[in-house]
C-alpha cells in the first residue's frame, strides 16, 4: 500500500514537473539577469545608466513575477526527490524475544560447539 501511495505521488509530482518546466527556465533566466542588472547597478557610478538600469530591471522583475507558477514545479521536484528517498526503505522487522529457555539454551549450546 505504502508503495501505491509512493508511486501515485511520484507519478503526479513527475507530470506537474514537466509541465512547468517551461516556466521554470523562464524564471531562472530572468532572475539571472535581474542578479546581473542588479551587480552593474552597484558598480555603475553614472546617474543616468543607474536610471536606466532600474527601468530595465523593473521589466525584468515583472517578467520573472509571471514566471512565479514556477515554484509549484519546484515543489514537485522535491516530492519526487522524497518519494526517490523513501522508495526503498523497508519496514524494520520487529526482533521478537523469545522468552522459552529452550531456544537460548540451543543458541548457546551451538556457540559452545563453536570452539
Amino acid at each position: 500500500m505504502k508503495k501505491f501511495a509512493l508511486l501515485l505521488a511520484g507519478g503526479l509530482a513527475a507530470i506537474i514537473l514537466l509541465k512547468t518546466i517551461g516556466p521554470m527556465v523562464g524564471l531562472l533566466i530572468s532572475l539571472v539577469i535581474l542578479y546581473f542588472i542588479f551587480k552593474q547597478f552597484l558598480k555603475t557610478d553614472s546617474t543616468g545608466w543607474k536610471i536606466g538600469l532600474i527601468i530595465i530591471g523593473l521589466m525584468v522583475l515583472s517578467a520573472s513575477i509571471h514566471h512565479l507558477p514556477a515554484l509549484i514545479g519546484v515543489g514537485a521536484a522535491y516530492v519526487l526527490y522524497l518519494v526517490y528517498k523513501n522508495w526503498n526503505i523497508n519496514k524494520r522487522a520487529a526482533v521478537k524475544n523469545e522468552s522459552d529457555p529452550f531456544v537460548s539454551f540451543e543458541k548457546q549450546w551451538n556457540d559452545l560447539k563453536k570452539y
